[in-house]
């Protein structure tokens, strides 16, 4: 009877198949979706000596796409994170009409195809658009330049910032608000001191996330950025104009880059999370 029971409770407790099994299905996809593919760019550059490689990636124009990549990506990615917050806070507690539909609006980057995207922001910013032609007035000009990427940027960006904040705060228990604001503590105290440091490591993520996104996007950016040298070229077109050229491996020395950057980012974003997850514990 005792066997019996002990079988019933080893048998309910397995929702999934068993270690060996799901373990075997999980490396083997991570292999052939993540690893393979990445490990392929090192294979690529076997050939490529370290003085030809340092070359291709030390080049002024591919710094200065570089640059380019990485601080609009960098402002758009701080923009997505302060108007993240703001947007998933609205979202989660207020009511308002057609909520359900803004709500869906925030994926649309995801949904979008990129290059419709590009055109579409290229064609609003325009100098003859209907808001670049407001600003042209006073001779500020939106497309063709960083601004015009910052904001292309910022559009495929929100999305991770949103979705990644919107589950904590929908979980995260009114009470101790409540309490607080008995105790006669300010919104802005409330939101610093209670809900803040439950938020924090989710932003980070979706600013991670968003950061990463930025630097390898091309389809949306593409058609804004103008693509002038040393000025508003970003690296994926450095990258697609090598491959263009049938130079793989330049294109492949750039994307290595590129990778480095983007693993970096998101492990000192992940390093960040776990030291402000610790301080809120302990």
């Amino acid at each position: 009877m005792a066997k019996s029971i002990l079988f019933f409770k080893k048998k309910k407790g397995n929702i999934i198949p068993g270690f060996g099994l799901s373990m075997g299905i999980t490396i083997t996809m991570l292999s052939l979706i993540v690893l393979i593919p990445l490990f392929s760019i090192i294979i690529t550059l076997s050939d490529t000596t370290l003085e030809d490689f340092w070359q291709i990636i030390s080049d002024e124009q591919t710094i200065a796409a570089y640059k380019v990549s990485l601080t609009c990506a960098g402002i758009a990615a701080a923009v997505n994170f302060i108007f993240g917050i703001l947007l998933a806070w609205i979202l989660t507690r207020y009511q308002f009409p057609m909520k359900r539909f803004v709500d869906g609006l925030i994926e649309l980057p995801f949904a979008l195809p990129t290059a419709v995207a590009g055109i579409s922001l290229t064609t609003l910013y325009s100098d003859k658009g209907w808001i670049g032609s407001i600003f042209s007035k006073w001779d500020i000009k939106i497309s063709y330049t960083k601004t015009g990427i910052t904001i292309a940027m910022i559009f495929i960006g929100i999305p991770f910032v949103v979705r990644s904040i919107q589950p904590v705060l929908e979980k995260l228990d009114l009470q101790y608000e409540e309490a607080a604001e008995v105790m006669g503590a300010s919104r802005f105290c409330i939101f610093r001191r209670i809900v803040l440091p439950e938020i924090l490591p989710a932003a980070l993520a979706g600013f991670g996330l968003a950061f990463a996104r930025s630097i390898g996007e091309y389809g949306s950016v593409v058609f804004i950025a103008g693509n002038i040298p040393y000025e508003t070229q970003i690296t994926p077109l450095i990258i697609m104009n090598k491959l263009e050229q049938f130079n793989y491996s330049a294109a492949t020395s750039i994307a290595l880059v590129m990778l480095i950057f983007a693993f970096i980012i998101l492990f000192s974003i992940n390093l960040l999370q776990s030291l402000i997850s610790r301080i809120a514990n302990g």
